[in-house]
């Protein structure tokens, strides 16, 4: 049999691991695609099943793949690359935050420092489709309250539109922590004190920099926006003390 895995000694599990990931990214599959049984998978990568059971077990935690039993079941495609890294990113930073080693007002100025240059570079890469994606966030978070899901939901829509827009697909996993888990704290925290009015007013004047591929005026406008939500927390904080 042609095997669709080359391999090359390394320790024994992480080359599997290696070898998937590389089969997985030559061939751009996505989730939910089949890579094959353990059976099958042991086969062509010539190695015992304890040792792929191994190699997988490396890849599940990454969120890579996972294994599904039963009828039609087998090994399949769980994320991609990015957003396994993306997941993991998130774990890490939620762990940090629920243990109190990292705060709130440290997580938005990472946030200023990575979301401010992807405004930038959305607003150097827009489209006339990413205007319409931006302005459709803005109308469905419109009379809902700041709190409520589809408030939380629409402008999760907003922010990862200019990600995903701004083509950096390393800065994309990297900022997904923003709205998986940083964005449920904040409304937790400040919830009640957020003006709905005030961010799609922000979000407005973020659309119209990047809709017109004005990058300073879409990266000032993006700090603008998250230094009023890191005021909110300081405030609380201070009010609190």
């Amino acid at each position: 049999m042609t095997q669709r895995f080359q391999s090359q000694r390394r320790d024994a599990s992480e080359q599997v691991a290696f070898e998937i990931r590389r089969f997985v990214s030559a061939r751009g599959l996505g989730p939910g695609e089949r890579l094959g049984t353990e059976q099958e998978l042991a086969a062509e990568l010539g190695v015992s099943r304890p040792t792929l059971r191994e190699g997988l077990r490396l890849l599940a935690g990454s969120h890579l793949v996972r294994a599904s039993q039963g009828p039609g079941g087998g090994i399949f495609v769980d994320s991609t690359q990015n957003e396994g890294m993306g997941r993991n990113v998130s774990e890490s930073i939620a762990a940090m935050l629920e243990t109190d080693s990292v705060s709130l007002h440290e997580l938005l100025d990472a946030r200023v420092n990575l979301e401010v240059p992807l405004a930038g570079l959305a607003a150097r890469n827009a489209t006339a489709q990413t205007a319409t994606d931006l302005q459709a966030a803005i109308a469905e978070a419109e009379g809902n309250h700041p709190a409520a899901e589809p408030f939380r939901i629409a402008d999760a829509r907003f922010h990862r539109v200019i990600a995903a827009t701004a083509g950096n697909e390393i800065l994309r996993a990297f900022t997904s922590w923003t709205l998986d888990v940083l964005q449920p704290s904040l409304i937790d925290t400040i919830g009640g004190s957020i003006d709905g009015a005030a961010i799609l007013a922000q979000h407005g004047e973020i659309e119209r920099a990047i809709r017109l591929r004005r990058p300073a005026a879409a990266e000032r406008a993006m700090r603008r926006h998250l230094e009023y939500l890191r005021e909110l927390v300081d405030a609380l904080k201070e009010g609190g003390s």
